[in-house]
């Protein structure tokens, strides 16, 4: 990452906001900083060598006085719209990073998980934007302006300067190279921390019904290892590189106050140029000193924005504009449909030829590992197959290829139950109804229907209860009846069930048959992938699903 990348002012709109507003305040810093070094010498050098009184200088102690006031409100006005702008450009990225994985789909997401990225990866660059970014803008105008005033001063001092400056930044340089190798270690094993923790958390209940929820312990205690030594290396050579730079800035003001010293001592300079040179000199180095510093402690955070940028750079196929026909009339169809596993040298489905006709109830059947749903992910638009085609057949017309549809306009007339279903937190009947609105009674039906009416009665608030994310609060069974009551009540013509017994005992079984029949008898048409020949039998359609090796021509 540049040191003000213009990725980072192109994604995040609150970031340039910010550097235009931190380059005026930059500007305005020099001026006071040359101000106040300049009244500064002016008040002492009369006093020091007995030329004035301190009557006599108190004009000058007055406008120093205004000066450092000055300097402290623009310090605060800094701070206070870094890190303003810094929750923002943080919040923007974040969006950005989000709505691109949603878009690249399930299958990239599973191989490049953005959660640990989009989370604390980004909240790391608050102090590239909070201390960085002002560093830099400082150091392109508080340094050039203090330097030029001392080569007015004093030609030999600025000499030193100028020739010392530049071992700043190449120190710089050399110590970011490897503070960035110890960044980019940590960031990968907190990904990997979260990634293991999150599926710990996903996967628990599970676990602790089968007595195993401290089997993954001693692999979590690794993993916090890893981050806890990346971690410190990061922040050793963070400090390290502070005391690098400041014995670098330290020994280079040094030359400049000794060659003052001696030139005081033979009188070939005046008192007040060298307090003035003197009092300037750090605030050279200073700026340069600092965007170092600042730059090793951001090191994750720039790490991170590497990586988001790395996520927005990547293609994604551009959405189709033609309105979807009438899923209600018209027959979706999987032509020769070939998608390859990842991670296997299979093709899961393969050759799969499906058509999914109005009105009916079309299953998929096949062993575990053949892409039945992989199969339902084709046909709902969100995973490009590797071979053949998804098409719409409508009532009139021409067949209309899947991709050159709007998805949107396919998703609305979609209602998908997956094996995990999403939950978001909020009441039960919010969960349900997701802001429709129903007929009286018509909750209560469908809820008795698919036993989620059992459920509310458990629950002391019925359908007011709180659920938490991800429906924290509900059995894996009794999430799955509240899909399925989802799903009934959803006006979409076409119903997805993927495993919808999965989760649920032989009573459950018998509530996903009636919920089928349902569907049916209402004129909906129904996907279901199912392995169960309770399910399989109500199908009108039984199509299955193989795998094959995947060939490798070689060119």
């Amino acid at each position: 990452m540049k040191p003000l990348d213009p990725r980072l002012l192109k994604r995040a709109r609150s970031a340039r906001r910010y550097v235009l507003l931190t380059a005026g305040l930059g500007v305005l810093t020099a001026a006071l900083v040359i101000a106040q070094a300049l009244l500064l010498a002016a008040a002492l050098a009369p006093v020091v060598s007995r030329t004035a009184d301190w009557p006599q200088v108190a004009g000058h102690v007055g406008w120093l006085a205004l000066v450092v006031l000055a300097k402290a409100v623009v310090t605060g006005v800094q701070e206070r719209f870094a890190h303003r702008s810094a929750t923002r450009a943080v919040a923007e990225l974040r969006e950005q990073v989000l709505e691109r994985a949603v878009a690249l789909g399930p299958r990239w997401i599973a191989a490049h998980p953005v959660s640990t990225l989009s989370t604390r990866g980004l909240d790391a660059l608050d102090p590239y934007f909070v201390r960085y970014l002002p560093q830099l803008l400082l150091a392109v105008t508080v340094t050039p302006a203090a330097l030029l005033v001392v080569l007015g001063l004093d030609w030999i001092a600025a000499v030193t300067m100028i020739v010392t400056l530049p071992l700043v930044p190449l120190f710089m340089v050399l110590v970011g190279r490897l503070t960035q190798t110890y960044a980019d270690k940590r960031l990968t094993a907190m990904e990997r921390l979260g990634h293991q923790v999150l599926d710990l958390l996903a996967g628990l209940p599970t676990l602790r019904a089968l007595g195993r929820e401290r089997g993954p312990e001693q692999r979590v205690g690794r993993l916090g290892e890893e981050h806890r030594l990346a971690t410190m290396g990061t922040l050793r050579v963070a400090f390290l590189s502070g005391m690098v730079l400041e014995l670098l800035t330290t020994l280079s003001v040094a030359l400049v106050a000794v060659g003052i010293g001696f030139r005081l001592v033979y009188g070939e300079i005046d008192l007040q140029t060298g307090l003035a040179v003197l009092v300037l000199a750090p605030e050279v180095y200073l700026p340069l000193r600092q965007v170092g510093a600042h730059f090793h402690a951001s090191a994750d955070g720039v790490a991170a924005a590497e990586q988001a940028f790395a996520v927005l750079e990547e293609e994604v196929p551009e959405d189709g504009t033609v309105p979807a026909p009438d899923l209600g009339t018209a027959t979706i169809r999987l032509k020769g449909v070939d998608v390859v596993a990842p991670d296997r040298a299979v093709l899961a489905p393969a050759g799969l030829d499906l058509a999914v006709a109005p009105g009916r109830v079309t299953a998929l059947a096949g062993p575990n590992g053949a892409g039945k749903s992989t199969a339902v992910a084709v046909l709902l638009g969100v995973l490009s197959p590797d071979a053949g085609r998804v098409a719409l057949d409508p009532v009139r017309g021409p067949s209309i290829d899947l991709t050159e549809i709007d998805p949107q306009t396919y998703w609305r007339q979609i209602a998908w139950v997956p094996q995990r279903p999403v939950i978001e937190p909020g009441t039960l009947r919010d969960s349900v109804l997701q802001g429709r609105t129903v007929e009286a009674g018509e909750l209560e039906r469908a809820a008795a229907l698919t036993g989620l009416d059992l459920v509310v009665a458990e629950r002391p608030g019925g359908w007011e209860s709180t659920l938490g994310q991800g429906g924290s609060g509900l059995s894996l069974g009794q999430r799955q009846r509240l899909a399925l009551t989802r799903a009934l009540l959803a006006p979409a013509p076409l119903v997805v069930l993927d495993e919808p017994s999965a989760h649920l005992d032989a009573d459950g079984e018998a509530v996903v048959l009636g919920v089928v029949e349902r569907l049916r008898t209402s004129g909906r048409t129904v996907l279901l992938v199912a392995h169960r020949e309770s399910l399989l039998r109500v199908a009108d359609t039984v199509v299955e699903v193989t795998s094959a090796p995947r060939t490798v021509v070689d060119a």
